[in-house]
């Protein structure tokens, strides 16, 4: 494997290169998933395309700024301890290439063929894959390299999600069309002319709401990968919050309480890794800290108190405990400074400027057997922006191209019309080779990397 010593010419490269490798990444996410906030507005002539996406990038920006770190952390812990945070101070250069090279590649396959995908199922798909590969490198067992329970709650987020979005959208659709009698919602767009007034205060309103949330959710992934990319390259200075001062007389008193915990349930798959680490944790000396190794133990730890929570052995008091100890130590390593939100939102307010047409010319006219009406592009997009802007703030990570291509169908479906099923197909099939790709790629590329 390669080693990095810290802030030499080399490690200053590699963070330069996986720094842009992030900001691109987030770039094309911000073009790829843009159509799914501007369609409706574009497609019925509400607002001009360039007056749309500009409003879309600066909602998504303030969706980043005004979102929480959930979501980001969330995202990394499908990660094994060992790679989320290296205990040697060597730069994790194999997992943030094999990540990044991995979703930006197949982000762009699918935006070239105008195909709505996702970049949370690239992402996801990505980690899983190093974590599998990591596995495969030091001949430990899948069941104990990878979290399978974070899996799982976040791969039943993005199933359940576009079915929400798909009977949402379709049951708002029908409700819409029996109250409101208005004959304009329910017509494709005609010529370069807009809706009326308050046909088109909606859609700029739904356009609106879908490019914050999105911001508030997507920005989250991006925060995420940014803080594994200086974190991994320069551990000395990153891996340990500003505030960690505050937080770190409390790690030895609860790695006290911790370590009967992990002992106890040893035998549900827990590594080693853990039980030496809490027993560092307890000998923690606030005026003698080596932020990275710091980093390491209390990742250890969380992982092994998680064990402790999805065990079907462990008691409810000694679940709360395990959940309780991990509220304490997580924000010792668990932050993102000012300027890593700011790059974030900027990455993808910017890249929401562009490349937004053949993304929107597969919603408007290719999903459905008829083309986008202002009712349906309306109630796809206000249901979408709920759905969204609910699970950016209960830590899920979800779909907005998924929830929106979902809820377009169901408005096709509930206006009767039906859905195009040879695009329905394409779509499908991204949806479902997204995953098993993905980490073929990313685990292929993280093992030959790191031989």
């Amino acid at each position: 494997m390669l080693h990095f010593a810290p802030y030499s010419v080399l490690s200053i490269l590699a963070l330069t290169t996986c720094f842009l490798l992030v900001c691109v990444f987030e770039f094309v996410n911000g073009f790829h998933d843009t159509a799914n906030a501007v369609a409706t507005v574009i497609y019925t002539h509400s607002l001009k395309p360039r007056v749309a996406v500009i409003w879309s990038g600066l909602m998504n920006f303030i969706g980043v700024l005004a979102g929480g770190i959930s979501v980001a952390y969330g995202l990394v812990e499908l990660l094994p301890a060992d790679v989320l945070s290296p205990p040697n101070g060597d730069p994790a250069i194999p997992m943030l290439i094999s990540l990044f090279g991995t979703a930006l590649a197949w982000n762009l396959v699918t935006w070239w063929f105008g195909i709505p995908n996702s970049s949370s199922h690239c992402v996801i798909g990505a980690l899983i894959g190093v974590a599998i590969g990591d596995a495969f490198l030091h001949t430990r067992g899948l069941g104990n390299s990878v979290d399978w329970s974070q899996i799982w709650k976040v791969l039943r987020a993005l199933a359940v999600s576009p079915i929400l979005g798909l009977v949402g959208a379709g049951g708002l659709y029908f409700i819409l069309k029996h109250v409101v009698k208005d004959p304009e919602l329910y017509q494709p767009p005609q010529g370069e002319k807009p809706p009326h007034g308050w046909v088109r205060g909606l859609l700029i309103l739904t356009c609106t709401g879908v490019s914050f949330s999105h911001g508030s959710n997507d920005g989250q992934k991006s925060i995420g990968l940014i803080m594994l990319t200086i974190i991994g390259i320069l551990p000395a200075t990153f891996a340990l919050s500003p505030n960690a001062g505050s937080h770190i007389p409390q790690i030895a008193p609860q790695a006290v309480i911790a370590a009967p915990l992990l002992q106890q349930y040893d035998h549900d798959g827990l590594r080693e890794e853990a039980l030496a680490s809490v027993a560092r944790l307890q000998t923690t000396d606030p005026g003698n800290v080596v932020a990275s190794q710091l980093r390491a133990d209390i990742y250890e730890v969380l992982a092994g108190l998680k064990s402790v929570s999805s065990s079907t052995q462990a008691s409810d008091a000694d679940k709360k405990s395990a959940k309780e100890i991990s509220a304490v130590l997580r924000p010792t390593v668990e932050y993102a400074p000012w300027w890593v939100r700011l790059l974030s939102a900027l990455c993808l307010g910017l890249g929401t400027m562009i490349g937004y047409k053949r993304i929107v010319h597969t919603l408007g006219e290719k999903i459905g057997n008829t083309h986008l009406t202002p009712a349906q592009g309306a109630s796809a997009e206000l249901v979408g922006a709920g759905l969204i802007a609910t699970a950016g703030y209960t830590g899920l990570p979800v779909s907005t191209t998924h929830i929106i291509t979902a809820g377009i169908a169901g408005t096709m479906l509930g206006s009767g019309s039906g859905i195009n099923p040879k695009m329905l197909t394409k779509i499908a099939l991204a949806w479902i080779f997204t995953l098993p790709i993905t980490i073929a790629i990313a685990a292929t590329l993280f093992y030959v990397i790191s031989m």
